[in-house]
């Protein structure tokens, strides 16, 4: 059995994507992820120092919405699956972006890319 920790709605104003007036204007991305803990210490131990900080999993992932531009959000995922795995003690990552205002052309509420990573 795995414990796993989910937080949805990460927010933060970035200038991804292919089109000129995407690195120019900017829009609104937001990621969820979803972590496998290696470590089931927290639910056994209901101490603090053995969970795993969701705020410090919030600022990583935040700071790479708003962070360097990418040209997919494929890569963008793919960069937070990265940084989530090297920095905390999990057996895998699943990671959401969504890009609810991408140029397509038709109205769609969402537009969101899914990776699942492990170690």
């Amino acid at each position: 059995m795995s414990d796993f920790i989910e937080i949805e709605g990460i927010s933060g104003f970035g200038y991804h994507g292919l089109f000129d007036h995407e690195r120019k204007n900017g829009q609104s991305f937001s990621a969820d992820v979803k972590l496998e803990l290696k470590d089931k210490k927290a639910s056994k131990s209901d101490e603090i120092s053995d969970a795993v900080d969701y705020s410090q999993v919030i600022k990583v992932v935040h700071q790479i919405l708003i962070g360097e531009p990418v040209n997919l959000i494929e890569h963008l995922a793919q960069i937070i699956a990265n940084a989530l795995l090297e920095r905390f003690a999990l057996d895998s990552v699943e990671v959401v972006v969504h890009k609810a205002n991408a140029p397509v052309g038709l109205p769609v509420r969402d537009i969101a890319v899914r990776i699942k990573r492990s170690k």
